[in-house]
């Protein structure tokens, strides 16, 4: 990425709340927007009631509503950007703790959206036609702005050499536990339906938090070897997609996923389920997407055979596949794009 000319003098002061410490869209987005900012004249602080602030950008909720309220008493933008909704916990036991936490966490997105956003900017299409139809159209302005990554670090060009003996199958999620494991049964029936099809052997490898309990309980019905990688650092995430021939996206109705995105940028291939924003990143030059089957919402079966088919389309011509996913990411998901969508919807110019 070329970023433009670090300016000394800042011309903005942006407020960019909660700065999250775990595995996961969040913190990666808030510490690429941290790196880049100060690029484009924005000083980046975490106090809403610090002087002189210009903006607020909301990273999903923070329980810091009284502070928000100030800030937008004193009529300053807020902005908040919205992924989708957990309501996986309504179709599978998670337990009753994180039934209620989940619950929690999307009331105070939606009072956010609903009290004290000037502005929403959604992830995807997908995304905002999912916020509309539960709870309605905002009374203030609204974006999509797709996510995006630093197109020179997530490149096909560095450390991370594919297996020539066999296929490798990559399937890379911040957390595999909580009800999302469920993406992990459809990668196993996926991986397993690829080993009938192809003349070389198969192997899944995943990459993401992974409860002990789930990893035997896959390992027990698995008919391909898996390699556990467990949670691989931002930055070895290049090097592994570069290890790849496939990514699988596994989670189910995703608004915008970093995983896609960033495999698309190192030239690997997505095959996926035709849910959530996948039709937006994926198009056909750049892997295999097929219509899911069944109801996504309902948690149905999916069509595995219709991907496996694809997904064998694909292995068939790699080369042309890989050249198609870096070419879509150049197209539409560039770092400098996502950052510029922010800031217009802050009113604030380059």
């Amino acid at each position: 990425m070329t970023n433009p000319q670090m300016s000394s003098n800042p011309k903005y002061r942006l407020c960019m709340i909660p700065r999250s410490e775990s595995v996961g869209g969040m913190s990666a987005f808030y510490a690429k927007m941290a790196r880049v900012l100060p690029h484009y004249g924005v000083h980046v602080v975490e106090d809403m009631d610090a002087p002189g602030l210009d903006g607020v950008l909301v990273i999903g909720g923070t329980r810091q509503v009284a502070a928000l309220w100030r800030a937008r008493s004193r009529g300053i933008p807020v902005v908040q950007r919205l992924d989708g909704m957990n309501w996986i916990h309504r179709r599978r036991r998670t337990g009753v703790r994180h039934y209620l936490r989940a619950e929690r966490a999307n009331a105070l997105l939606a009072f956010i959206r609903a009290r004290l956003a000037t502005h929403v900017v959604y992830q995807s299409r997908f995304a905002k036609r999912w916020w509309e139809r539960v709870y309605g159209r905002t009374r203030v302005p609204s974006s999509v702005v797709h996510n995006g990554v630093d197109l020179d670090r997530y490149s096909p060009r560095g450390p991370g050499e594919r297996p020539a003996d066999r296929w490798r199958l990559l399937v890379v999620e911040g957390r595999l536990g909580g009800g999302y494991e469920v993406g992990l049964e459809h990668a196993l029936g996926v991986a397993e339906g690829l080993e009938g099809q192809l003349h070389r052997p198969i192997e899944l490898m995943v990459a993401g938090e992974t409860p002990a309990w789930v990893r035997q309980q896959v390992m027990r019905r698995a008919r391909v070897p898996i390699h556990w990688a467990g949670a691989v650092p931002a930055d070895e995430i290049p090097a592994l997609d570069r290890s790849a021939h496939l990514l699988f996206a596994a989670d189910v109705n995703p608004a915008c996923p970093n995983t896609v995105i960033e495999a698309l940028a190192c030239g690997l291939p997505v095959g996926a389920f035709d849910t959530g924003a996948i039709p937006e990143l994926v198009d056909e030059e750049s892997g295999a997407v097929v219509a899911y089957g069944g109801d996504p919402w309902k948690l149905d079966p999916p069509d595995i055979p219709a991907l496996v088919a694809a997904m064998t389309g694909v292995l068939e011509e790699l080369g042309r596949y890989q050249v198609g996913a870096r070419r879509r990411a150049e197209a539409s998901f560039g770092l400098e794009r996502m950052v510029e969508g922010y800031l217009a919807c802050l009113g604030w110019e380059r």
